[in-house]
């Protein structure tokens, strides 16, 4: 009997011990995916926050352009106004001077204008306005700035508002081969 004791406790060890390698190895496994899912978390994160620091101030730029506009609008109506004496005057200079303070703290920021005149209409940085025939370029070249656009770091902030080159409207030869339009003219009384 005594065999028989010492065989169920061997059993038992055996099936002790494979179930516990059997659970050391399931721990094991979810331990690993545990610590690779907060790896995962952690490099998110990390990313997340590099994006609120490069972009969260993305709002905020869209609502500065409009102050960058408008100071473009007062320096481009000083310059109608008074073409030959806009350089004397005061206040022309000083919004002048705030534009250009006002661009370069953009740019500190990684906010820059987007450069479209001449260049080729690309969708991706430009908003076409409106179609311009100009036969000194090439269609589908920006042939004016009407908005300017900006970019922050390389991401679009404002798409730059555009006229662009279509091609000239060439005037068409008349269709010989419409005998409807002969036929309707001709009248059977003119006969």
């Amino acid at each position: 009997m005594s065999d028989s004791i010492e065989d169920e406790t061997r059993a038992a060890e055996t099936v002790d011990s494979e179930s516990l390698i059997a659970e050391n190895e399931s721990l094991r496994d979810r331990l690993l995916r545990a610590m690779t899912e907060a790896e995962n978390v952690r490099r998110q994160a990390t990313r997340r926050v590099a994006e609120a620091n490069a972009y969260g101030i993305s709002e905020l730029s869209r609502a500065l352009l409009t102050v960058v506009d408008n100071l473009q609008r007062t320096i481009d109506a000083a310059e109608a106004q008074q073409p030959n004496s806009a350089a004397d005057d005061p206040i022309a200079e000083g919004a002048k001077a705030t534009l250009r303070e006002f661009l370069q703290t953009l740019e500190r920021f990684g906010i820059r204008r987007i450069d479209a005149q001449g260049k080729p209409f690309d969708p991706n940085l430009h908003e076409a306005v409106m179609e311009m025939e100009d036969p000194s370029r090439l269609p589908g070249t920006i042939t004016r700035v009407l908005q300017d656009g900006y970019t922050i770091h390389d991401r679009l902030l404002r798409p730059a508002r555009v006229a662009v080159a279509r091609q000239a409207a060439r005037e068409e030869a008349p269709d010989d081969t419409d005998l409807g339009k002969e036929w309707a003219s001709h009248s059977p009384d003119q006969e």
